[in-house]
């Protein structure tokens, strides 16, 4: 999120004019779409302007978002979105700063990146579309592919274990994590906006289908007749209870969490959220709840914790340095020690 000065009237927007004059082309039914749409709605409602908004994508289907938005934008490289973007907030801190991925995008060749954006605490917003396969490049697995998984590179089924990107973002320690669909437009907008009032690096994993080459994925947890009692809704200070009459909960066991029947437990044993405690083990517990999206599954707000901003942070340091020392000497810091001659 930037700062927008007290005195500035930004001009009221709808979603024509963050649509761009692009075609948007993904495969028809494709989740991408609506994701699109959450975010062209979105954009009014946040008081921002085109012109101060940036997105940045690598490669993939998820990639070609920024040719649909009506602001500044990159289609840059494959993996490599999460430093682009970070060298761009760094230097232009005044602009809102989005990312756009894959699963195989951010988590493969881009996984470094991605976890040091997270681990300095970058003020992105990142979006990390998750189909568990690699859609552009037409159904080999990815790295949230679940074990098992026959593709066209794993023949005989995948030997490999998946990555959860909501613990893998947790454990970079990062300060904002948050899970929705593209089922529900309603909630993506709701963690979209919580993602960019963020002060710091955020990151929303979306469960996204891809209808061509790994379709209804998370059908067992997103379908509209199973959600109550497959979806466990994340709200801050209220107990972890779900289920089509409330008959689940989430309580503390042998050091982790796990559903429990109320009935059973009793309403007050169940757990309180707390999206904002420093200490993210309790998080990362509920990030573990479900062994993949066939189990119920949290979403919403795993943890909106305070965290010094990098930028802001490193430009502090610089006035301060320059305060103390005047201006810098950049031929002195050329030939300073330790230096050799050949």
């Amino acid at each position: 999120m930037t700062a927008i000065m007290d005195n500035e009237v930004v001009p009221e927007t709808k979603r024509a004019d963050w649509q761009s004059d692009q075609e948007v082309r993904w495969c028809p039914g494709c989740g991408d779409y609506s994701i699109l749409t959450a975010l062209q709605l979105l954009m009014p409602d946040l008081g921002v302007r085109r012109e101060n908004t940036v997105f940045v994508s690598g490669i993939g289907c998820a990639a070609r978002l920024p040719y649909y938005m009506n602001t500044y934008g990159m289609h840059s490289i494959h993996g490599r979105a999460p430093a682009i973007a970070t060298g761009l907030a760094m230097a232009r801190p005044d602009l809102d700063v989005w990312v756009i991925g894959g699963d195989g995008d951010m988590l493969s060749i881009g996984g470094n990146h991605l976890i040091h954006a997270l681990r300095r605490n970058i003020n992105v917003n990142i979006l990390l579309l998750n189909n568990q396969i690699y859609g552009l490049t037409k159904g080999q697995f990815s790295p949230t592919s679940e074990a098992g998984k026959v593709t066209k590179s794993s023949p005989a089924g995948l030997i490999a274990e998946p990555f959860n990107p909501v613990s893998l973002a947790l454990g970079a320690e990062a300060s904002f994590v948050a899970r929705t669909h593209d089922l529900d437009r309603k909630h993506m907008q709701e963690m979209f906006r919580r993602a960019y009032e963020h002060d710091g690096a955020s990151l929303v994993e979306v469960y996204q289908n891809c209808n061509v080459f790994n379709d209804g994925a998370f059908s067992t947890i997103t379908k509209k007749d199973v959600r109550d009692d497959m979806l466990i809704d994340l709200r801050h200070g209220e107990r972890i209870q779900f289920g089509s009459e409330g008959q689940y909960g989430v309580v503390r066991r042998d050091g982790g969490v796990e559903i429990a029947n109320v009935a059973d437990v009793g309403l007050e044993a169940l757990l309180v959220h707390d999206e904002t405690r420093q200490d993210p083990s309790t998080a990362f517990a509920l990030s573990r709840l479900a062994a993949g999206p066939t189990t119920p599954t949290p979403i919403g707000v795993f943890r909106a914790a305070h965290r010094v901003e990098y930028g802001s942070a490193m430009a502090s340091q610089v006035a301060e340095v320059a305060a103390e020392s005047g201006k810098g000497d950049i031929a002195s810091l050329l030939r300073s020690q330790p230096t050799w001659e050949v």
